[in-house]
């Protein structure tokens, strides 16, 4: 299952593995990382519970990353930087959820930037 790991002294969950499928096995709409084939339910919940980890742990995941690049497009120091609503049309997000990841990602820059506390 999922594995706790430690980040700037949060504890987060290091997601399972996530194995790619051949694309003869996505073509299948009913084949999902081979969940249809498994039988015992503790084993099918067991897996299943491992892969609604590592999504959501992915989707934080991703979602720091559209932060940084967002606040980063943003930046005031650019001389080529994006307002708001331009973030906000390249992630096909509303204006104010950009400003929000705009300030989110500066945090994470930020915080990223400090050295560790000892």
């Amino acid at each position: 299952m999922a594995e706790p790991t430690e980040r700037s002294g949060q504890r987060r969950l290091r997601p399972a593995p996530l194995v790619f499928e051949p694309a003869e096995a996505t073509a299948d709409p009913e084949h999902f990382f081979d969940l249809e084939s498994i039988e015992d339910p503790r084993e099918l919940l067991a897996r299943a519970t491992e892969l609604t980890l590592a999504f959501r742990a992915a989707t934080d995941r991703a979602t720091e990353f559209q932060a940084i690049a967002a606040a980063q497009l943003a930046d005031p120091r650019r001389f080529d930087r994006l307002t708001a609503a331009d973030v906000a049309e390249r992630a096909e997000w509303t204006e104010d959820y950009a400003v929000k990841m705009i300030e989110f990602g500066r945090g994470l820059i930020h915080s990223n930037s400090r050295p560790p506390e000892e």
